[in-house]
Parts: C-alpha cells; sequence; structure tokens
C-alpha cells in the first residue's frame, strides 16, 4: 500500500507541475501510466484480493515508469537518441507546407513539448531524473512487500503441515 501510495505522489506531483506551467513532452505522459497501474494495484490490494500476483504488477509498474524515466534522462543529456516524434533530431518537414507549420489566428500556441528538453531540474536532476529513482525506491518498497507475504505464507504452510 505504501508504494501505490508513491506512485500516487509522484503521480500527484507530475499534475502539480503541468498546472504551474511545465507542460509535459511525450515521454513524459509515458512515465505516467505504469504509475496508473501502481496505484490500482494498490486499490485492489485495499479491497483484499490476491497480494502476491499485485506486488508483482506493482513492483513491475514502478519498474517500467523508472525505465522509462532513464530512458527520458538519456534523451535529455543526449546520451543516445529519443524518439523523433518528440525531439529535434529526426523531424522531416520537406513534406508540411507553411500553414502546417504555423499555428492558425484561431489555434493556441503550438503544445509540442521536445523531449530532449530539461524543463525542471533540481540538484542536477531533471524530473525524469527524479521518477527514476523515486520509482526505483519502490521498486524496492513492492518487492519488499512481496518478500514479506511470501515469507508469511511459506510460514502459514508449514505451521499447517504440522
Amino acid at each position: 500500500m505504501l508504494a501505490a501510495g508513491g506512485s500516487a505522489v509522484l503521480l500527484l506531483a507530475a499534475f502539480v507541475f503541468q498546472a504551474l506551467g511545465y507542460a509535459p513532452c511525450a515521454m513524459c505522459i509515458w512515465q505516467r501510466y505504469p504509475h496508473g497501474a501502481a496505484i490500482a494495484a494498490g486499490a485492489l490490494l485495499a479491497v483484499g484480493l490476491s497480494p502476491v500476483g499485485l506486488m508483482v504488477i506493482g513492483a513491475a509498474a514502478a519498474a517500467t515508469t523508472s525505465a522509462i524515466g532513464v530512458f527520458h534522462t538519456g534523451v535529455e543529456r543526449d546520451w543516445w537518441q529519443g524518439p523523433t516524434s518528440c525531439t529535434g533530431s529526426g523531424l522531416d518537414l520537406s513534406n508540411l507546407s507553411g500553414s502546417d507549420l504555423l499555428p492558425s489566428a484561431s489555434s493556441g500556441p503550438s503544445t509540442l513539448v521536445m523531449c530532449d528538453q530539461v524543463a525542471w531540474e533540481f540538484l542536477t536532476l531533471s524530473m525524469a531524473s527524479w521518477n527514476a529513482l523515486w520509482s526505483a525506491a519502490l521498486v524496492g518498497l513492492w518487492l519488499l512487500a512481496f518478500a514479506r507475504e511470501w515469507q508469511h505464507r511459506q510460514a502459514q504452510s508449514t505451521y499447517s503441515a504440522t
């Protein structure tokens, strides 16, 4: 439950940053979906469904968002290329007209946020980096809960066998 709560806090923080004007890029959005899965696993645990499988799902979800965060950090730091749809490296403009490139008078400003640009950082770590680190800690919490549940089940089966 604590690990699911951690995912809820990280997801809420992402929405707070968005409300403060830090629009998310595509890879930022990708990092949110696994947090939703971890929160759902925690909610199902709270209603009493089988804990072992849900703990594995929670750990896998936290590991997934952490891995996406590491990948996103690498894109931001130019360690490797990111998807061409949200980085400046591969967009082919030759097939676009001038009107495709300029927002019309009726539309708002362009909402494309580049994945290879760091919008905010603290202690030299970007939001993607912080998500990767905190999510890795959540993986540890999920696995610790899994190990404790496993030990509890083993103790129960040993006790009932005697």
